[in-house]
């Protein structure tokens, strides 16, 4: 039975509340890179009182779980990810995997590609260490012109680990041609291309990019709603996808939140409600049915994560 992994339990998609599963949002956040001193410090009560009542809001406003898309290199605290998850009530999903450089830390640049496959399953099979939780799927990022050595040696570990343990892997890239590269590195390795999850689609302005991707099987996130572009431009690209035949491949969210350590009392995070209670209006308005909006928001999201 498929089921998300969750800092709360597993649970199949009866289990989980009533509302939309947000594929890509931030707790924690720390983009200095891991050599600097503070890097990823912030003490738990601090972050805890910032954005559990961001969660609490969005569980007020309709979300049912929310997934966290900070790996290792930025600040992956699955502790504090934890903390904030129980104190708010709401599921998160928590990744295993590594960001792009410069943020790749010096012990991922030292080991071999069958080191990091042993990382990753064991966090996502038996736990990320110190939490008791398991790792629910595989975050990583690429170039924006290509992929590097190392993020190559990261990216074949990472379809290696996610074909042992069947989870998704979704990357930060702005270019569909390197997306491509992606595919064609995952596949070689046995992975299959269904899992993967192309995060910031809406940076490839030409949408042919969009439909062949979607044509290997992959998903289409489109995960900056709220953010500044203007909402029309995201409804067109849903009514696009829709009318492509790809509304089975499209995922929606923010990629907002979060707790930031290097800023004076972790910053001022950006709520999780814009989707459900500003842009899902948008969408109806447009003519897109409830049966379609639940597709997109519950029903995808489910399937997209869930093992």
């Amino acid at each position: 039975m498929a089921e998300l992994v969750t800092t709360l339990g597993s649970m199949t998609l009866a289990d989980v509340a009533p509302g939309a599963i947000l594929p890509h949002e931030h707790i924690f956040v720390d983009l200095r890179t891991p050599d600097h001193a503070d890097h990823e410090q912030a003490d738990t009560g601090d972050v805890v009182r910032l954005m559990a009542p961001e969660l609490t809001r969005a569980r007020d406003a309709g979300v049912a779980a929310l997934v966290t898309c900070t790996p290792v290199g930025v600040g992956r605290r699955a502790d504090l990810d934890l903390a904030v998850s129980r104190a708010a009530g709401l599921p998160v999903l928590v990744p295993t995997g590594v960001y792009r450089e410069p943020w790749i830390p010096a012990w991922v640049r030292d080991a071999t590609e069958d080191e990091l496959v042993e990382w990753m399953v064991a966090e996502l099979e038996e736990g990320i260490a110190g939490t008791g939780i398991r790792a629910a799927w595989i975050k990583l990022s690429a170039g924006d012109d290509g992929i590097t050595r190392c993020e190559r040696r990261v990216l074949r570990a990472a379809g290696r680990a996610g074909a042992i343990s069947g989870v998704a892997i979704g990357s930060h890239t702005i270019r569909g041609h390197v997306v491509m590269e992606q595919l064609d590195v995952l596949e070689s390795v046995g992975y299959d291309p269904h899992r993967f999850i192309w995060i910031h689609t809406q940076a490839e302005p030409d949408l042919a990019v969009h439909r062949r991707v979607a044509a290997r099987g992959a998903w289409l996130e489109y995960d900056a709603i709220g953010s500044g572009i203007p909402d029309e431009t995201f409804v067109d690209l849903v009514t696009d996808g829709l009318a492509a035949g790809d509304g089975d491949s499209i995922l929606l969210s923010h990629d907002r939140g979060w707790y930031d350590p290097a800023k004076a009392g972790g910053g001022t995070p950006k709520p999780f409600t814009y989707l459900t209670e500003v842009f899902l209006p948008k969408l109806a308005r447009a003519g897109i049915s409830k049966s379609v909006v639940a597709q997109l928001t519950r029903d995808n999201p489910f399937r997209a994560f869930a093992r």
